[in-house]
């Protein structure tokens, strides 16, 4: 029996699944946190997937392939000798919401979304590197490489790293990435199917290379007229596309070679765990919120609203995000001194629409409406209103409703939904279940409970190693018919519209 591994290096932690490659059953897996914040020593990541891998006893004899997936957008700077320069900066940290706008106010929002088929926003790692040439331009002579998450763990794995502690040394050129994490950047084109150097460079104010990969292949790529200091960007790989193999130092095989595939971003990881198909839509209800579509054509939003992203099987995956999704139900709980099932309780005996109570979700900021210094607000209490039930209800109302505008953007891009698919650790909780089928105008199908994220990974571990993408089918837990009640909408579009930011 030949067996995957597929890594999920989230925001909160590391988790990797061990599969049957024939059947997609899990037969191991393991866990291990992260630290908390938005600034993150990467280290931390890669002492977190050596524990989660011990936890799933490791890569020995029986594993044949593995591959990462990861959180998108996250900054990693990488010096010439390998070592990172300063922390990473996550895709949740809006201290380059100025930069953003920046970039938007030098190039036009139009001529960003023509390039890259997105709008920078402070999430974007692109937005990040022109963060640190205006607030530390110190680094910025030393940065040798940038990097996502998944690609420097991928790097890691194969052996490579900082000078004196990785066994194969800080070798740049073997950085490598796929499409799907790739189009986060802000500076990759997912219509062109290739970085955009001019707009890298304008963002740092330095010029860029894609890595040139193995030694035959950095002889023959070309260059694109970079200088010898131009700085490195992964090697973007196809799905089916061998990223090289595990450094034996990390295995337990004896020196037998276990496939590294190329991973992805998180979203697209998730997409794949789930067999998606062109016409599927995802709802995502983890630290962010997501909605995103699998899409035939590449999509340029010129509002800015979708991100026109990429997938991490050849299609394309319009997406928006939001910043407040599970944590709004984690703080309204706390509030009401119940726990998630305790929360979903009171939910439940409040009817549709929480007797007209709104919760505006916007506890951390927002990215999607792009409102990185906004809060969060209630609206329409009365004496009669103002109950526990209601304000329950109207926590997951608000949540979802911000998750159905985006719905609706994704629409206008030319995308024609089938059916809806709930996953993430909120997507469990049966007020959710049933506010969703109200809120949306489509049937929910809820998968059931899985690492959606790491089985993506392992989709494409099992991709590269037999060369066709396999066909494993989540089960699903329930299928709800759509059961449309306007009026949560409505009221939520009425209440938005009347702040001020």
């Amino acid at each position: 029996m030949a067996l995957v591994a597929g890594v999920d290096s989230s925001t909160q932690s590391c988790k990797v699944v061990v599969l049957d490659a024939a059947t997609g059953s899990e037969v191991r897996s393991g866990r291990a946190l992260h630290p908390e914040g938005t600034e993150v020593d990467p280290e931390a990541w890669w002492q977190a997937l050596r524990a989660a891998l011990d936890a799933a006893d490791g890569l020995g004899a029986d594993v044949d392939a593995v591959a990462i997936a990861g959180q998108q957008h996250g900054m990693v700077l990488i010096g010439q000798d390998g070592r990172v320069l300063r922390d990473a900066l996550l895709w949740n940290d809006t201290r380059s919401a100025d930069a953003a706008r920046d970039l938007i106010g030098e190039l036009g929002l139009g001529e960003l979304v023509a390039r890259t088929g997105s709008a920078p926003v402070a999430s974007f790692t692109g937005s990040k590197v022109r963060w640190v040439r205006d607030a530390e331009p110190d680094v910025v002579p030393v940065i040798a490489a940038v990097a996502l998450p998944h690609d420097w763990l991928t790097w890691r794995l194969r052996g490579f790293g900082p000078a004196g502690e990785a066994p194969l040394g800080p070798v740049l050129d073997e950085l490598v990435t796929d499409r799907s994490d790739a189009s986060g950047t802000g500076y990759w084109s997912p219509a062109a199917e290739g970085y955009d150097l001019p707009l890298f460079e304008h963002m740092l104010g330095r010029p860029a290379r894609e890595a040139r990969g193995t030694r035959e292949e950095r002889g023959a790529r070309d260059l694109q007229g970079a200088g010898p200091d131009a700085v490195v960007l992964p090697r973007v790989l196809r799905a089916d596309q061998a990223a090289g193999t595990v450094h034996a130092s990390f295995t337990a095989s004896g020196g037998r070679e276990i496939v590294v595939g190329a991973g992805a971003g998180d979203n697209a990881g998730a997409a794949l765990g789930l067999g998606a198909e062109e016409g599927d839509v995802v709802v995502s209800l983890g630290t962010s919120g997501t909605v995103f579509a699998v899409a035939a054509d590449a999509v340029a939003d010129p509002g800015g609203t979708v991100a026109g992203f990429a997938d991490a099987g050849g299609l394309f995956l319009p997406l928006v995000a939001t910043l407040n999704a599970a944590r709004v139900l984690s703080s309204v709980a706390g509030l009401l001194d119940v726990d998630h099932d305790g929360l979903a309780e009171l939910a439940l005996s409040a009817g549709p629409g929480s007797d007209g109570v709104v919760l505006v979700p916007y506890f951390e900021g927002e990215r999607t409406p792009n409102l990185p210094t906004a809060k969060a607000s209630v609206h329409n209490l009365s004496i009669a209103s103002a109950t526990r039930p209601n304000l329950a209800r109207a926590a997951i109302e608000g949540m979802l409703c911000g998750l159905a505008d985006a719905l609706d953007a994704v629409r206008v891009t030319g995308v024609r939904p089938r059916h809806l698919l709930l996953i993430g650790g909120a997507a469990q909780n049966a007020a959710v279940q049933e506010v969703t089928a109200q809120v949306f105008d489509l049937p929910v199908r809820i998968p059931a409970p899985g690492e959606y994220v790491a089985r993506g990974a392992a989709v494409q571990a099992a991709w590269v190693l037999t060369g066709s993408r396999p066909s494993w089918i989540p089960d699903a837990v329930e299928d709800r018919a759509a059961d449309h009640r306007p009026v949560i909408r409505e009221q939520y579009r009425e209440a938005v519209g009347s702040l001020r930011f």
